[in-house]
């Protein structure tokens, strides 16, 4: 579970570096393809979300 989260992390900080450079680039093709990376990053962060929280609830609850 541990290296799900430290991945979630990981991406989440891509997401947000991407975004960045979105944000700073000044040729559109730039501005473009980064903000597509962004999305995408997020997007990926946001199943690896969900994929923790269902191995959350598929936990046996121990007696």
């Amino acid at each position: 579970m541990q290296d799900m989260l430290t991945h979630l992390e990981k991406l989440r900080t891509d997401a947000a570096e991407c975004a960045l450079i979105r944000d700073l680039a000044t040729d559109i093709h730039k501005r473009e393809l980064f903000a597509k990376l962004a999305e995408h990053l997020a997007a990926l962060a946001a199943e690896v979300e969900k994929a923790i929280a269902a191995a959350g609830r598929a936990k046996p609850t121990r007696v």
